[in-house]
């Protein structure tokens, strides 16, 4: 069985990963218009704003998943939506690691600020819907995003909460209105807030947003991939996104890798990633 450097076959994961981006899970595929959902009236987008755990999430594998929603200094209806997780979708090697992914939230009619848009970087797909549907502001919220798609539309819902577990009552209640819309809440999947990584953790960090980069910085990546890694790297991946990636258990130098340990690899970037919130 041929080694190649971690690295190397890191990127190789990456690139496939872009390639994929654009039909990853965290969402149903739907065929028809996407659902109606109305927004919530009296939305306030001001006290929205901070840190929800992801205690359901349409068809996702991941755990310990975070939204942090702020407010851009530069545009007054643009807020960014960082999302982290505990997996991430370059599973290259069997190391705990924290993967985060920021998009753009504009709100476009400000008479309904609960009615956005988003757009992340990796979607080819281009924007989605993103609707803020239900929420108390201190304890639960529920989020519902569609894209439409040729032959159809991508959906996904979100339970939130400000803390990491909420009561049933709550989630019944955010579960029942996705009903009343013809969503159906059996597509949710739980996500497991328990045993989730302190800051500052080692392993993998690696975050991907909006900034624009060259496709020159690929060719640098795979130059350092016959390089001693355990102090870090940064590369960059699909012109016009950033990823920045950081090694920090130095023991690892290697890893074993064929063809067809490649192809699992693929599926597993198709499983573990999500790009609605």
């Amino acid at each position: 069985m041929a080694k190649i450097p971690c690295a190397l076959a890191m990127m190789l994961s990456v690139i496939a990963f872009a390639g994929l981006a654009g039909i990853v899970q965290g969402h149903t595929y739907k065929t028809g218009d996407c659902p109606t959902v109305e927004p919530m009236s009296g939305f306030s987008m001001k006290q929205f704003l901070g840190i929800w755990y992801v205690i359901q999430k349409t068809g996702t594998a991941s755990t310990c998943v975070i939204y942090n929603i702020t407010k851009s200094v530069d545009t007054p209806d643009e807020y960014f939506i960082e999302q982290i997780s505990q997996k991430a979708p370059l599973s290259i090697a069997p190391i705990k690691h924290e993967y985060s992914y920021t998009g753009k939230l504009t709100v476009t009619d400000r008479d309904v600020p609960a009615r956005m848009t988003v757009r992340f970087p990796l979607s080819v797909a281009g924007s989605a819907k993103f609707v803020v549907f239900m929420t108390d502001y201190d304890t639960y919220a529920g989020v519902f995003s569609c894209q439409k798609i040729p032959f159809g539309h991508r959906q996904s819902a979100t339970l939130l909460s400000r803390t990491r577990d909420l009561d049933k009552i709550y989630v019944d209640k955010i579960r029942s209105r996705l009903s009343s819309y013809s969503v159906d809440p059996f597509d949710l999947s739980i996500v497991n807030q328990t045993g989730c990584p302190k800051e500052g953790e080692a392993g993998w960090n690696i975050h991907i947003d909006p900034d624009t980069f060259s496709t020159r910085n690929i060719a640098n990546a795979f130059r350092k991939a016959g390089e001693a890694i355990g102090d870090g790297f940064e590369a960059a991946v699909n012109a016009g996104k950033k990823i920045y990636n950081k090694y920090r258990d130095g023991d690892n130098d290697e890893v074993e890798a064929n063809v067809e340990e490649t192809s699992n690899r693929s599926e597993r970037l198709i499983s573990d990633a999500e790009w609605l919130p």
